[in-house]
């Protein structure tokens, strides 16, 4: 069975070619300005920051666009100011416990978008605390496992990772959100590359989905993930790898 690690990695090969990098900055650049004006614009010292750094620098985006992001975040920007976290909680096709992260200047629209969203492919917003309590946030590390073997993450372990997984063809490695940028260096020093490294909420348990919601559960997930003002979706789903595939290629 394969979660949302193994979503993940399909989804970066068949959008490698045609994603909008333009609306990808603009959502990092907004990660990055909430997340220095939450926590200082040191990454040092702050971990989300430098996770959405990080994943700015992974995508690419320019140097400069970075420092403008945390000027932002850490200055009299009105524009940072106006932007805020809301996490919406609901239930998709099958059960499926789904946290949608969204960074906001309009929680009114935003929430009205997200309600439809999840009306529209069979599923239901709930109230807050409906599904977070299946969640804890954690560093997620996935590589390759058709390139690397378990002994080959032994860096991992040893630089503070709680635990080693398998999802699909999925190495997932799990750590506390502190140790995340320590375990990732490690794991890249012993040359070891890195599909993702992201801060998320790791779901304690899995809802296996049943073949005629499978599609359903996925278009919604896609169309939350393309929501220009959504940071992150996170879901508790189990679906078998080669389904993933077929409906990643249909």
């Amino acid at each position: 069975m394969a979660g949302h690690s193994k979503w993940a990695q399909i989804k970066r090969k068949k959008g490698a070619t045609d994603q909008k990098r333009g609306e990808m900055f603009t959502k990092l650049a907004r990660a990055i300005q909430v997340a220095a004006r939450e926590g200082g614009g040191d990454p040092a010292g702050n971990a989300a920051l430098a996770n959405a750094v990080q994943k700015a620098k992974d995508a690419r985006m320019p140097k400069d666009n970075i420092e403008r992001a945390i000027a932002k975040g850490t200055g009299a920007d009105a524009d940072a100011d106006a932007i805020e976290t809301v996490v919406y909680e609901g239930y998709g096709p099958g059960g499926v416990a789904i946290l949608v992260e969204a960074l906001t200047d309009n929680r009114n629209r935003t929430g009205s978008e997200v309600r439809h969203a999840f009306t529209k492919s069979g599923g239901s917003l709930g109230e807050p605390g409906s599904v977070a309590w299946n969640f804890e946030k954690r560093g997620v590390i996935t590589v390759d496992a058709d390139r690397y073997s378990e002994d080959d993450l032994m860096p991992a372990i040893d630089a503070g990772a709680e635990d080693v997984s398998v999802d699909g063809n999925v190495f997932e490695v799990l750590t506390q959100p502190s140790d995340l940028t320590a375990v990732r260096d490690a794991l890249e020093q012993a040359g070891v590359e890195i599909q993702s490294a992201d801060l998320t909420m790791h779901a304690s348990n899995r809802v296996e989905v049943p073949d005629d919601k499978v599609g359903q559960l996925m278009n919604l997930l896609e169309t939350l993930e393309d929501h220009d003002d959504v940071n992150a979706v996170h879901a508790n789903f189990d679906v078998d790898s080669a389904t993933l595939e077929r409906l990643a290629t249909a």
